[in-house]
């Protein structure tokens, strides 16, 4: 005899979320982001840089200058200048990033606590 019963389901409530493992987790995902952002600069630059953009952005500038004015471009979208941005926004970014995903940890607490929390239901298809 088989039995016929369909697939097993749990009712589940996240009714609590620790917000030091949401504050290790956010930390550590929001630093892998920076990383690569700045890696993401850095090629986006170098390819930017290999198909001569910047040059002809250079020589587009200059051709608008009165004769005898000096301009380089490099000195204001240098590849140091571009990375040591994108560090500095990456910094940001983990920082904040860490901090509103705490906030929004301790903000579902005090909400779950109101409510209840999230019912899930989980099934074994």
């Amino acid at each position: 005899m088989t039995s016929t019963a369909g697939p097993r389901q749990a009712r589940l409530r996240v009714q609590r979320i620790d917000p030091l493992s949401v504050l290790k987790l956010a930390f550590l995902l929001a630093v892998a982001a920076g990383i690569a952002g700045v890696v993401l600069v850095a090629v986006l630059w170098m390819i930017l840089n290999g198909m001569g953009v910047f040059s002809s952005i250079n020589e587009s500038i200059l051709s608008l200058l009165p004769s005898g004015k000096h301009f380089d471009l490099m000195d204001y979208v240098g590849f140091s200048r571009v990375l040591s941005l994108a560090i500095v926004i990456s910094f940001i970014n983990v920082v904040l990033l860490t901090a509103l995903a705490t906030l929004a940890a301790f903000l579902y607490n005090i909400c779950s606590s109101l409510v209840g929390g999230v019912k899930q239901t989980l099934t074994d298809d």
